[in-house]
């Protein structure tokens, strides 16, 4: 699945975000993997690296008798994960400033990392008030596609 990033692609800079806010969504996936806070760690750890950004801090919590919620805290903002391993649910979020990220690829890697069998992605170009509200690419893009990655666009604002 493949999914357009607004970071850095306008030329002029009163309309640049200054972040892109991701939230994914991810169902069915397999319950082991979303209990287990070694795996759902190294998975945040690799979703920065693939959000071309820099990693300063992490924090996690188990629940009983089971969900993880775990944060890695970026230079450039954050990405955080929430599990439910019972409904086989994730529900993450991947923001990023500047214009070198890249936060929609760490989250194409979070869907194989936990083999989602599908999935919904919302992109929000994040700006201060008045700087870009007319803008036409200031709205929010989602796209969903099944496991096997083929996605279908359900919505971008009018």
């Amino acid at each position: 699945m493949m999914h357009a990033s607004l970071s850095g692609q306008l030329g002029d800079r009163s309309l640049a975000p200054v972040g892109m806010h991701c939230i994914l969504e991810l169902y069915d996936c397999p319950a082991n993997l979303l209990n287990d806070l070694e795996y759902i760690q190294q998975t945040l750890r690799t979703a920065a690296e693939k959000a071309c950004s820099t990693l300063l801090g992490e924090v996690a919590h188990q629940f009983n008798p089971h969900g993880v919620t775990a944060l890695a805290l970026l230079a450039e903002s954050h990405i955080s994960v929430h599990t439910w391993p019972e409904l086989g649910y994730v529900a993450a979020d991947v923001f990023t400033c500047g214009t070198h990220t890249q936060p929609e690829t760490a989250c194409v890697f979070m869907i194989t990392a936990f083999q989602a069998e599908h999935h919904c992605l919302y992109s929000l170009p994040r700006r201060p008030e008045g700087s870009a509200a007319e803008s036409a690419d200031s709205t929010p893009s989602v796209t969903t596609a099944d496991a096997e990655g083929e996605p279908m666009m359900i919505g971008r604002g009018s």
